[in-house]
């Protein structure tokens, strides 16, 4: 690690030069169209492309439109009017004709999974949107069954009882039923929750005396025997790893399939991804392979991790720092789950579930989470704290102050809440006062909308739900994602909920109008906000000179469309570091 560190500082030393002698030439601005130049004295040589005849949106302060875009080599030279760009560019400039298309900072997904994507997403989809009721997805699972030869194990994801018509569980009596000669492991969509058969509960050792470990829980049937229901990755995540097929994937094939998300992601014009459970699932051993993928050269996108907390000691081990890292992979975050999904019921809230007693669940008990939070915080972490529930957020939201009043100035760190679900007005204050960041799993009020009004939190209090609206008129920072695999990955979809929230189920109902934000705002979430908070405004998230040329073209204009069409709009051509990665 030491090496890699060392390896690593040459870097950023030599990309600290380079960037002084950029900035210490900027060419003077000749008037609001006219191009701001960087002199990149070390790239003189290097190719040089010019992107004109269409629209550039750099995501500057002013949401300014542009006419032309220099890159050279791996940076961005100048960026203006057609007649500046090309004076800068010099006469042997290749010329890119956008024929009206527009160009925007490519986009950056700043909550996802990739440890999970490349892990178990070639594990087949059993999720409401392919099987829309109960019956259809465990005809699934049996078909599943017939093929996999007998004693391995039978896998699949994305089953979200919720959103299923009847809304039903799965139990190691549907799973006994289908799977007699496999033990069985089913992720549900939200990554909280998964369903076993009697088979892998055996496998595991949960008995019906069995103790779920802290932060997490398994169901059990009236009479106290286990019904293979697990609730939360502490006790999911261990009866996975028994699987010997996920553990050889991981040992031979892990890197070809994270390069295989960087493909997607670059379709989908996403230049940068953050990962937000690196070790989740292998420890430091996910940082290896992570590296091991920029090493070969083909990955399509750069990479931002937060360490999960649950790993501490493989990273104190191996003396892992804030920051660690370059452009392509660096670590940003330290993670913490406080709690668990609102529409799997485990998330922590301040009132019972809708015709329920329920709470849900403490990850993490608020007393354990203040001294994790106030020792991460002393030592520099910037902190990303899941938080569906509000009474989690209000455990973050006091942990976050008593740090501070520990004497550590935490409102320096940028600290994000992540999903930051259920927001009240009073929290909205205190996130605030804390420079901290909001990022929503928008897809929530899209796909799981109705059900979350119905089912979950009634009618009132989903009003509360991904308030984009009230966190951008506080002056927050906020940013919007995915969270895939729990939902697809999508910048362009992201933006469209974000300013439609319009419900899957139903195309007409609008969820909280109030919290509609604009094309712009949307805009800036996944690419400004999105590198604030990940630590790398310095290189991506804008269109500017001498930062890195990551670039999405699109066909159409998102601010020229009907909100619900934004989504539609499509990807022409990626770029990273100045070079198309697709199309």
């Amino acid at each position: 690690m030491n090496t890699w560190r060392n390896r690593i500082d040459r870097r950023n030393f030599l990309r600290a030069a380079a960037a002084f002698a950029a900035t210490s030439s900027l060419g003077a601005c000749r008037g609001e169209q006219d191009a701001v130049v960087g002199e990149q004295t070390e790239d003189r040589y290097v190719a040089t492309t010019v992107f004109r005849n269409g629209l550039i949106l750099p995501v500057d302060a002013g949401f300014t439109e542009q006419q032309a875009l220099a890159v050279r080599g791996s940076r961005i030279l100048a960026i203006g009017s057609e007649d500046a760009v090309l004076s800068a560019a010099g006469s042997n400039a290749k010329i890119v004709d956008l024929a009206g298309r527009i160009i925007l900072p490519g986009f950056i997904e700043p909550h996802m999974h990739f440890a999970l994507m490349a892990g178990i997403g070639h594990f087949p989809d059993i999720g409401p949107f392919k099987y829309p009721t109960f019956d259809a997805a465990l005809q699934a699972l049996r078909e599943i069954s017939a093929q996999t030869p007998p004693d391995h194990w039978v896998t699949a994801r994305q089953f979200d009882p919720i959103l299923l018509e009847p809304v039903r569980d799965l139990t190691i009596r549907e799973l006994d039923e289908v799977a007699p000669d496999h033990p069985v492991w089913i992720l549900n969509a939200s990554g909280h929750i998964a369903y076993v058969n009697s088979r892998a509960l055996k496998l595991a050792g949960i008995t019906a005396n069995a103790a779920a470990p802290a932060g997490g829980e398994y169901g059990r049937f009236e009479d106290g025997t286990p019904n293979g229901i697990l609730y939360g990755p502490d006790a999911h995540l261990p009866v996975l790893l028994l699987n010997q097929e996920v553990a050889e994937r991981f040992r031979t094939g892990f890197v070809d399939a994270g390069i295989a998300v960087g493909e997607l992601s670059a379709s989908l014009g996403i230049t940068t991804l953050c990962d937000q459970a690196a070790g989740g699932l292998a420890g430091n051993q996910d940082l290896t392979l992570y590296r091991q993928m920029m090493n070969s050269g083909r990955m399509k996108t750069r990479l931002r991790a937060s360490l999960f907390d649950q790993q501490a000691a493989d990273w104190e081990e191996a003396g892992i720092r804030f920051g660690d890292g370059d452009d392509m992979f660096r670590i940003v975050n330290w993670k913490m789950v406080t709690d668990g999904s609102n529409q799997g019921f485990t998330g922590r809230q301040r009132e019972p579930y809708v015709n329920s007693d329920s709470v849900g669940l403490f990850y993490i008990e608020p007393e354990e989470l203040k001294e994790k939070v106030r020792l991460r915080t002393s030592q520099g972490w910037p902190l990303a704290l899941h938080g569906n529930g509000d009474a989690a957020i209000d455990s973050i939201l006091d942990a976050m102050e008593a740090a501070q009043a520990a004497g550590i100035d935490v409102t320096s760190l940028r600290c994000r809440i992540e999903h930051c679900s259920i927001l009240h007005d009073d929290q909205i204050e205190r996130i605030a006062a804390l420079k901290m960041g909001p990022s929503f799993l928008i897809n929530h009020v899209h796909y799981w909308g109705h059900v979350m009004r119905d089912r979950v939190f009634g009618p009132e209090k989903v009003q509360l739900l991904d308030r984009c609206r009230a966190v951008e008129d506080a002056g927050i920072t906020w940013t919007i994602h995915t969270d895939a695999p729990v939902s697809p990955l999508g910048c362009l979809h992201k933006i469209r909920v974000a300013v439609a929230r319009d419900l899957w189920k139903e195309p007409e109902t609008v969820l909280a109008p109030q919290e509609k934000v604009s094309v712009e705002a949307a805009i800036r979430a996944v690419t400004t906000n999105a590198a604030w908070q990940c630590h790398s405004e310095d290189v991506i998230g804008s269109l500017e000179s001498g930062k890195l040329a990551d670039l999405v073209i699109l066909d159409a204009d998102p601010r020229k469309v009907e909100p619900t069409a934004i989504s539609d709009i499509n990807v022409s051509e990626t770029w990273l570091d100045g070079v198309k990665v697709y199309g």
